[in-house]
């Protein structure tokens, strides 16, 4: 089995790569080559999804991916006022347009193979919305409406397709949301109802689930992973 995790230098792209090497070959891609060279990879794709991923498209073609997991994404924190074209442009090419890229590229093999997982990693913050971050919100909920079409799409050829909501993460990228937010650590924990911050590591399981031949059934889904966030206080 062929898998591609992209934005797998850290935090979540991370730890799915450390929970499915056992799978098969597992290829990354992110923007800092020495830290994806330290993950000792099958192979990796240095690229910035915000900029070109042509690089990245070619990658997936010529190394047959049977499973690709669309995790790099941006953040940005402000009003819709103060948002540049630029900040606009950056994070629903990351976000949104990157992965749609990385689909197209995928699904001829996954289609001649009669095999193909794609996991989209979106947030709860596209499933809710979230006050200054609808940039981020909107990308992210974009990602939940192509997951449902594509896997209605590609459902003959045995090619499933979902999204993996996670509320706030415990990792690098979490905590410097937090720090950008006008919230303290301790106001974001009194929202969330396990009173916790979601582990990198429950998400990368979720994902060795989906890919499982007893997750076949699933497709289409949006499945939210944020310690009660999405239901209420």
């Amino acid at each position: 089995m062929n898998i591609l995790v992209t934005g797998a230098s850290r935090g979540i792209g991370r730890a799915i790569f450390e929970e499915l090497k056992s799978l098969g070959n597992v290829y990354i891609s992110g923007r800092d080559p020495k830290t994806l060279e330290q993950c000792k990879a099958e192979d990796f794709c240095t690229c910035d999804l915000s900029k070109n991923t042509e690089c990245l498209e070619n990658f997936i073609k010529t190394s047959k991916i049977d499973v690709l997991i669309n995790n790099a994404g941006e953040y940005i924190y402000g009003g819709i006022e103060k948002m540049t074209s630029e900040q606009i442009e950056e994070i629903f090419e990351t976000n949104l347009i990157a992965p749609v890229k990385l689909i197209k590229s995928a699904v001829p093999y996954m289609k001649e193979n009669k095999f193909g997982r794609i996991i989209n990693i979106g947030s709860i913050s596209g499933v809710m919305g979230e006050a200054y971050a609808s940039l981020y919100s909107s990308s992210k909920s974009g990602l939940i409406g192509l997951s449902k079409a594509l896997a209605l799409e590609l459902a003959e050829y045995n090619i499933t397709v979902n999204t993996i909501n996670p509320g706030w993460v415990e990792t690098g990228l979490g905590l410097e949301s937090i720090e950008e937010s006008e919230f303290s650590t301790e106001e974001i924990l009194d929202t969330i109802p396990q009173k916790r911050f979601v582990k990198p590591q429950e998400v990368a399981k979720l994902c060795r689930y989906l890919i499982s031949e007893d997750a076949k059934g699933i497709t289409g889904q949006s499945i939210n992973l944020c310690a009660g966030l999405s239901v209420g206080i």
